[in-house]
């Protein structure tokens, strides 16, 4: 089964009801019927909690966080494997931390990166990024 990740990027369209989050919500489809593996990092996990809460206060990120937590995303824990690979990246890219670790992850498990984030062009030969519009 193929394996995708998802960047915060992401999921913060799917939340918020951008045009972008409509392919996010084809893809949690596709997870729930077993067809893909959606992965994300505990990291992106992170972002996308503080991101909610600066949009829409600690309500609309509890929200969120619940909704995460139900949905047929696999949760990934920053091991030394991923933060060595995101430190990489970080070192030798410009690029956010937080954005390494999406990329890492899908680096590390040979999966498909999920994002809008321009942040990633850097990495369009070294992972394969599905970009969301």
């Amino acid at each position: 089964m193929p394996s995708k990740v998802l960047d915060s990027w992401a999921l913060m369209a799917y939340f918020k009801g951008e045009p972008a989050g409509l392919a996010v919500e084809e893809l949690i489809h596709k997870a729930s019927a077993e067809k893909i593996r959606l992965l994300l990092s505990v990291v992106n996990w992170g972002e996308v909690h503080y991101g909610m809460w600066r949009a829409g206060g600690q309500e609309a990120a509890e929200s969120a966080a619940g909704d995460l937590s139900r949905l047929p995303i696999e949760l990934v824990d920053a091991d030394l494997h991923l933060a060595k690979q995101a430190a990489i990246f970080k070192a030798t890219r410009k690029m956010s931390y937080t954005d390494c670790f999406a990329a890492a992850l899908a680096k590390v498990r040979n999966a498909e990166l999920i994002t809008g984030d321009p942040e990633f062009k850097e990495l369009e030969k070294e992972i394969k990024i599905n970009w969301l519009k």
